[in-house]
């Protein structure tokens, strides 16, 4: 298990995943976030292949646009992202089931109340199923 610790995100990528949500609604969105050196630079929008309200795997095309453009950067994928369209900001058991990569954030944007979304983020250990929420600092 991590230590928790403040993780800080400039206010356009909070928005740019809660902007996404928004506009998928009411399927899920989902997404990757890099960076470098632990400082998120671009939030890359991906299509969510289950076209699903309630659950979410991104396109594997996708996947190796986002993946290739990350590398050609020599940017690393600082986490994840996904909706829940009609519940909290929490991992799902499914959610938890799924995340195969321990080092990465897992953010969650939920729009239970439309009017004011609320953006998390986890570290998801599969293996026991353990969930760390990693406070966020969200900065201009």
């Amino acid at each position: 298990m991590g230590v928790t610790t403040l993780f800080r995100i400039e206010k356009k990528f909070a928005d740019e995943m809660i902007a996404h949500a928004i506009e998928d609604a009411p399927n899920e969105c989902c997404g990757i976030i890099a960076g470098k050196d632990g400082k998120v630079t671009q939030v890359y929008r991906a299509i969510n292949a289950h076209l699903s309200p309630y659950s979410y795997t991104i396109d594997t095309k996708d996947l190796l646009r986002i993946d290739g453009e990350i590398s050609d950067r020599e940017w690393e994928w600082i986490g994840i992202y996904h909706s829940h369209t009609f519940t909290e900001a929490y991992p799902s058991a499914t959610d938890i089931n799924l995340a195969f990569l321990p080092n990465l954030l897992y953010f969650l944007v939920s729009l239970r109340d439309s009017s004011s979304p609320d953006l998390r983020a986890f570290h998801i250990f599969r293996e026991d199923g353990t969930v760390t929420e990693e406070p966020l600092a969200i900065f201009e």
